[in-house]
């Protein structure tokens, strides 16, 4: 008998033309495993739904014989059906107010809820992600409003030519630009009032590497966090500078008489204290790759800013991917979508305005940025996932979580069960 899967048209907005499965592997499905698709209509979707009616999809709105439904984004309350199985970034394992609502729906409808963030190897690496292009899109995006802030300060530099992702092509057309204005920062240099030019990046994971790939497109100069004195003391205006941030680069134990211990600072990171301000007078542009919750040291304060900000203040752009609201970047007030991409904090007032103008920082923080490649970035995403695919849909819910016989890549991604938080995701009660 076959199984059927569905999966939600995406509507966030009107950028979010991803989707989890692409055609080619709804083929691979039916033919492979006798799991047949039936997905939403979409006007958006990067995939037209020609092409999963090509290769034995359905189309239609109506999702009622699918037990198991997958997405990428978060999933409204009233979309649920009573102990069905989704699959879909849920955004609720740091206890995330705003889909604290929809959480405690899947709760009372006895769903489970399977969520991609949390599908990790037996080392908890994850498996199936967007990262890298989150990435990627990031550095552009952040290398663009960079652009537009100085085009606003009538600095003309090479980079005031760069796009916003959604206005290239793809990733090619984005590299054949960026090669061009590499040349042309070669030739005519960075202004000297700008010089020099230096990109701090937090981070050294999938989201850094996608953010670095476009970054060292450009003529880049890789120095460590304490070089960064010595560039100031010799600067080029040829070329760019990038920094990577590690995790002994942004903090320091409390203590005096311990040293820094990496598996210490994830167990125990109240013990630790932020040193990254002592770095940011020297960069120009912060790239935020880091995973942040609560428990951790900000690597930028409001209170920090707010005594430190002048006419002169260097840095002027934080592409924050991470986007932890108040988060790591306290002055991240909220997300922002591809079509408003920035905003600037003055951090005299603590005011937000939409845009690059204005007194103060610009923050770049779209909380979808791989949806600005939604092409090629889902064809990778449902290169990692497929794998895992049958053997969600084909899984037996029907017993006790203990005995369900999902593989353990994916019952660590299990958040609910049966209308139950996991044993794993038991603190999440308080928040609800």
């Amino acid at each position: 008998m076959a199984k059927f899967l569905g999966i939600r048209r995406e509507d966030k907005n009107r950028w979010e033309a991803r989707v989890p499965i692409i055609p080619k592997h709804i083929k691979e499905l039916k033919d492979n495993f006798n799991i047949q698709t039936v997905i939403q209509p979409s006007t958006i979707r990067t995939f037209k739904d020609e092409e999963f009616t090509s290769v034995g999809a359905t189309v239609k709105d109506d999702l009622k014989e699918c037990q198991t439904i997958f997405a990428i984004k978060e999933i409204p309350v009233d979309f649920f059906e009573p102990r069905k199985t989704y699959v879909f970034f849920s955004h609720t394992i740091k206890g995330q107010k705003f889909n604290m609502p929809m959480l405690q729906k899947m709760i009372e409808l006895k769903c489970n809820l399977i969520d991609y963030e949390k599908i990790s190897d037996e080392k908890g690496r994850r498996l199936v992600f967007f990262g890298r292009y989150a990435g990627l899109a990031g550095m552009i995006d952040t290398l663009w409003s960079y652009g537009k802030r100085m085009e606003y300060k009538n600095i003309d530099t090479p980079l005031n030519e760069i796009k916003q992702t959604i206005e290239y092509r793809d990733l090619q057309d984005v590299k054949n630009h960026f090669l061009k204005i590499g040349k042309k920062i070669k030739q005519n240099g960075i202004p000297s009032k700008i010089s020099p030019l230096v990109i701090g990046i937090s981070g050294y994971g999938h989201v850094s590497k996608g953010a670095q790939e476009i970054l060292d497109v450009l003529p880049v100069k890789n120095i460590s966090p304490n070089e960064l004195k010595n560039v100031f003391d010799n600067p080029s205006n040829d070329i760019i500078y990038k920094v990577i941030f590690k995790e002994e680069d942004m903090v320091e134990p409390s203590s005096l008489n311990d040293k820094f211990d990496l598996q210490d600072y994830y167990n125990h990171p109240e013990r630790y204290k932020s040193i990254f301000h002592g770095y940011v007078p020297y960069m120009s542009m912060l790239v935020n790759c880091i995973f942040w919750d609560n428990r951790y040291p900000r690597l930028i304060t409001k209170e920090f800013v707010k005594k430190n900000f002048s006419k002169d203040f260097k840095l002027q752009v934080i592409g924050d991917i991470s986007i932890d609201i108040n988060g790591a970047i306290e002055f991240t007030e909220k997300s922002t979508t591809p079509d408003c991409p920035t905003f600037v904090y003055n951090p005299k007032t603590g005011s937000v305005i939409d845009g690059y103008r204005g007194e103060g920082i610009v923050v770049m923080g779209v909380d979808n940025l791989p949806c600005e490649l939604p092409k090629e970035s889902s064809e990778e995403f449902s290169n990692a996932l497929i794998g895992f695919v049958p053997e969600i849909v084909k899984a037996d819910f029907s017993g006790d979580f203990s005995n369900c016989n999902l593989p353990q890549s994916i019952k660590k991604a299990v958040i609910v069960y049966h209308g139950d938080l996991t044993t794993d995701y038991r603190y999440l009660e308080k928040y609800l």
